[in-house]
């Protein structure tokens, strides 16, 4: 089977210049925790999980090393004010950006279970030729896929 006949062709995704707040309000609203960022063109150039916003926003480990650094750490802002900066930050700032594991549409369906597996990703970005993206592929569709073809008929 290949991956065409069971990729998701209905992609959610973003532009680069969408804010990290944007791509949070996506992930809730449309209950995913991944999206291929994608420049006007459909060209991929980037994708972000709710893992990546998640280190974003943890707060920097504070230690006071001397007198010097007990000064910058009372001069460093509160909480809400990290978070209100970091938020309105484009997405393809924190986004993976190099070496991005995609699949093609003729691929087989046994490629994207060892890359899955191997890498432990959530999801891949189905693009053609081009490299524009084409489809999306999750573990949920592969597991779908599977009960579907393979165990109904067991």
């Amino acid at each position: 089977m290949k991956v065409r006949d069971f990729m998701v062709r209905d992609v959610i995704g973003v532009s680069p210049e969408t804010t990290i707040k944007d791509v949070m309000s996506t992930f809730v609203e449309k209950k995913i925790g991944g999206v291929p960022i994608m420049k006007k063109d459909g060209t991929l150039c980037g994708i972000v999980t709710d893992g990546d916003i998640l280190r974003a926003l943890k707060p920097l480990d504070r230690r006071i090393h001397d007198y010097f650094s007990f000064i910058t750490y009372i001069a460093v802002e509160d909480r809400e004010v990290h978070l209100s900066e970091i938020i309105n930050r484009e997405i393809i700032k924190i986004a993976k950006t190099n070496g991005i594991v995609t699949v093609r549409p003729e691929d087989e369906m046994e490629t994207v279970i060892n890359l899955l597996a191997k890498h432990h990703f959530k999801k891949l970005p189905v693009v053609n030729g081009a490299g524009r993206v084409v489809g999306v592929i999750s573990r949920g569709d592969v597991i779908r896929n599977i009960q579907q073809t393979i165990v109904e008929s067991l």
